[in-house]
């Protein structure tokens, strides 16, 4: 199958065909029984003493996301980007838990060979995974950055669960073109960089008998259980957190960056990008990377 990973939109900047023609390294490494895939962007040499960086995708989405901001981060880290199971490249499970998916982080951080304090980043749903591991595993880790991922105040009125599919199987679409046309960005909202979600779309896709269809196993979009507010989570992290969000985001409030800023503490950076939505990294992506490296740089200059 051709690699259409890196064809260009009309438009493309430099900065982002540079950033995804950067080669990267595809590895697996086995969670109890499932082939989980991940990305990396050095050569896994063990006497490279940078610290370990590791990128969580959102719900349904995959390592390619992060395809144009990783490689800003390569001159400092070892970068890597999972694949959560049932989504990207890794295999599909009978059922999905979050402690199962933070084991692919810990599985991932290890077979990647992070060092001893990484720094995991994730975007919305792939923040709540982040909340579940530095819960659970946080001493192990430098910090964990959480990018409009929604921990609500318990007094508002909670956002609405996603719709959970009454299919029973993948939409399979007659062609490439056609699968590639109907991507949409989930929850809604506009995006003017047509380069970077056609990008997505192109990476979005896989080859089935009869058609195209989308990188993720139906079932795991009723099976995030973003209904969890994972408030335990956040308040048990056993590490530094921030959070960055957009200012126009349909899911992060003030009200709720107030009360996760109140958990997370008064030293924990908080960021607000603006004229950025839901996605922060697909609308603002250079203030996403000036934003990210700021944090780092932060806790690089006042380790723990």
């Amino acid at each position: 199958m051709t690699d259409t990973s890196q064809e260009q939109t009309p438009g493309t900047p430099d900065w982002f065909q540079k950033a995804i023609e950067q080669p990267t390294n595809s590895r697996f490494v086995d969670v109890e029984g499932c082939s989980i895939h991940y990305l990396t962007w050095f050569n896994g040499k063990t006497d490279d003493e940078r610290p370990g960086l590791l990128f969580i995708h959102g719900g349904g989405a995959h390592a390619n996301w992060w395809r144009f901001i990783a490689p800003y981060f390569t001159e400092a880290y070892r970068v890597a980007a999972i694949d959560l199971s049932g989504m990207g490249d890794s295999g599909a499970r009978e059922t999905y838990l979050p402690e199962t998916w933070a084991a692919e982080v810990g599985a991932v951080l290890d077979d990647a060979q992070l060092g001893p304090l990484p720094v995991v980043v994730g975007h919305s749903f792939g923040g709540f995974i982040a909340m579940k591991y530095g819960a659970e595993f946080g001493e192990s880790l430098a910090g964990t950055v959480i990018v409009d991922s929604p921990v609500q105040d318990p007094d508002d009125i909670p956002l609405p669960k996603p719709d959970v599919p009454l299919q029973t199987g993948p939409n399979i679409y007659p062609d490439q073109a056609t699968a590639q046309g109907r991507f949409r960005l989930m929850p809604p909202q506009p995006c003017d960089n047509a380069f970077i979600t056609d990008f997505i779309a192109r990476t979005s896709i896989k080859p089935l008998d009869g058609g195209w269809s989308w990188k993720f196993d139906f079932k795991v979009m009723g099976s995030r259980r973003f209904g969890e507010p994972y408030r335990e989570e956040l308040k048990a992290l056993k590490c530094r957190a921030a959070l960055i969000h957009g200012e126009n985001s349909a899911i992060v409030s003030r009200r709720t960056v107030a009360y996760m800023s109140s958990i997370m503490g008064p030293k924990a950076p908080v960021v607000e990008v603006p004229e950025a939505y839901h996605h922060v990294m697909l609308d603002q992506p250079l203030a996403f990377i000036a934003t990210l490296r700021a944090i780092l740089d932060g806790w690089t200059r006042d380790p723990i």
